[in-house]
């Protein structure tokens, strides 16, 4: 069989059914780190991108017509040399650990590398690469109880309109029938969808890890797109796309977003329609002190507009590289069960951190700070952020 004929049919068997197989899911082994090898991404049998021993990447397309050929690495350009054979090459400055989008851009027109998988990123479909990390086994895929992950659809009233979701369903959800779980809602970043924290964030496979090693408890966690809009209702005008050069999203600037958008239409979705639909559909425990939310980016920003406007629902909240959250935000802090707040440490707002989660517990609020070491607004940042948040949530 065709490599592109069993790509294209594996495709087909992943999203006909409800559950990904673990199996199915990209490998990435934090033990190459130092070796030369595909990105793990690529097609079957593709050997380019190539990930090199010093972390840098070597990129090769094949366009003999083109005029100018360029590699978008998180939306930086970097031009290409085209070779006698009509190859365009191009080998990077060493790359940080960890996921990272790129696509490549022919005679000013963005153009996926086939050669690599795709991803959603920046508000349209880029190809990723992974550089390996020594301290990154905590994602890994490993010899120890899987759960599940589903795609659901569910009817929103608010919206007048089906909804897709995924949802992580812990390791022996399906066995131990008469359990019920606390759920951890869990939301994307500007441009992303409720594909990314499975995909680029590795969450069900974070989540096997730390419950397999008893360091947290079996939740369910619940992902889905923040864009939701009534009949009739004006969508938000998307800036224009970011200007080459620019790295994908800074923390959120929350007057900046209130004039973009409006998450006031998902906060009822979420309430009316979501929340009921999974404590229905799945064995949960409804009450506010078994419920948390978090987001990265953009995401955060609805879960201030959500979770802090209605702490009766939810007692964990979560901010990735999202700014901070201070005492006036806490309308009851005898509901706050903890707020968790993280940056890398390369990211703007870093600085601070400290001192926003010390204001908390000043007013006594649980609150936590991290800092990933060597990390930007990228995807190391946020596994890293869910791997310190997860063992923190639902202590009794």
């Amino acid at each position: 069989m065709k490599p592109m004929l069993l790509s294209a049919l594996l495709i087909v068997i992943s999203i006909s059914g409800t559950c990904f197989a673990q199996t199915g899911q990209v490998i990435v082994n934090s033990n190459l780190v130092g070796t030369v090898q595909p990105n793990p991404y690529n097609l079957y049998g593709a050997e380019y991108p190539r990930i090199e021993a010093d972390s840098r990447v070597t990129f090769r397309f094949n366009a003999p017509d083109a005029k100018m050929v360029q590699v978008s690495i998180a939306n930086i350009p970097f031009d290409m040399i085209k070779g006698d054979d009509g190859v365009w090459t191009y080998t990077s400055e060493p790359q940080d650990k960890g996921y990272h989008n790129y696509w490549m851009i022919v005679d000013s027109a963005i153009v996926l590398d086939p050669a690599t998988n795709a991803f959603i990123g920046y508000g349209h479909m880029c190809n990723g690469f992974e550089i390996p990390d020594s301290d990154g086994s905590f994602y890994d895929l490993k010899d120890v109880p899987h759960g599940n992950v589903l795609i659901e659809n569910y009817f929103s009233k608010t919206i007048n309109a089906w909804r897709h979701i995924f949802v992580y369903t812990p390791p022996g959800y399906e066995t131990n029938t008469s359990k019920r779980y606390p759920v951890l809602y869990l939301q994307h970043g500007g441009g992303e969808d409720e594909r990314v924290w499975i995909e680029m964030g590795r969450t069900n496979l974070i989540l096997d890890n730390l419950i397999a090693e008893k360091k947290a408890k079996p939740f369910i966690v619940v992902m889905e797109t923040s864009a939701a809009y009534k009949p009739g209702e004006v969508r938000p005008q998307m800036p224009p796309r970011r200007p080459a050069g620019q790295r994908q999203g800074t923390p959120p600037d929350s007057t900046r977003l209130r004039r973009m958008f409006s998450f006031d239409t998902y906060k009822e979705v979420m309430l009316n329609d979501l929340i009921p639909f999974i404590d229905g559909k799945f064995r949960t425990l409804t009450d506010g002190n078994n419920r948390a939310m978090a987001g990265l980016s953009m995401g955060t920003f609805v879960t201030r507009v959500v979770a802090l406007a209605n702490l009766d629902k939810f007692s964990y909240i979560g901010i990735f590289s999202g700014g901070t959250v201070a005492p006036k935000d806490i309308s009851d802090k005898s509901k706050v069960k903890l707020v968790f707040m993280s940056f890398g440490s390369r990211e703007r707002g870093a600085d601070g951190l400290k001192r926003a989660a010390d204001a908390l517990k000043q007013a006594g609020i649980n609150a936590v700070s991290y800092i990933s070491p060597l990390t930007a607004h990228e995807w190391q940042s946020w596994r890293r952020s869910l791997y310190e948040f997860a063992p923190l949530l639902f202590k009794n």
